[in-house]
């Protein structure tokens, strides 16, 4: 994909790092809505899958609505340890929220998640290993474009509080 591909707008989350001044770089790819894969973002963007986050929208075990939302960033190759963000939230239990209720609870659909300039502000949970990285890949709010950038600017604009969230992927049997 080529500049000229990428969107002439910009996305609430760049405008976002834009205001607070905060360097970045836009990396678009072609989708495929029937792959949304961290991995496969990974491979289209030429970086490593631990390099490129994922956030994810949860929510304490039985609430419902906005009450109590967090949103939790891991590395593309890795599955979120629920027990961990519950710890790290200070809940008993965490459930992800349902796909259908993504977008009114954050503006973004699936594959377009980003803890940037969500509709309302969340407590953000970043995985330990973006301090790893000089720079990482985050969703810049919709499918096709990634943001590159220095985690501890992320950090700063997400104010996002550091935990061990990630955890290996199970294997998927045959």
């Amino acid at each position: 994909m080529s500049k000229a591909d990428l969107p002439k707008a910009k996305t609430n989350a760049a405008r976002l790092l834009d205001q607070l001044g905060m360097h970045y770089q836009l990396r678009g790819y072609e989708v495929d809505p029937d792959d949304l894969a961290a991995e496969t973002v990974a491979a289209k963007i030429g970086m490593p899958p631990e390099q490129v986050f994922k956030t994810l929208v949860a929510r304490p075990s039985g609430s419902k609505g906005r009450n109590g939302v967090i949103m939790a960033v891991i590395p593309g190759d890795q599955e979120l340890d629920l027990k961990a963000l519950a710890g790290a939230a200070g809940e008993k239990k965490i459930e992800l929220v349902p796909v259908k209720e993504l977008q009114a609870l954050t503006g973004y659909i699936r594959g377009g998640v980003t803890a940037l300039a969500a509709k309302r502000e969340y407590p953000v949970f970043v995985d330990e290993t973006i301090e790893l990285f000089d720079v990482v890949s985050i969703s810049a709010g919709m499918r096709g474009l990634q943001i590159l950038m220095a985690p501890a600017d992320y950090l700063r604009a997400t104010k996002g509080t550091i935990a061990a969230l990630g955890q290996p992927k199970k294997q998927q049997s045959m």
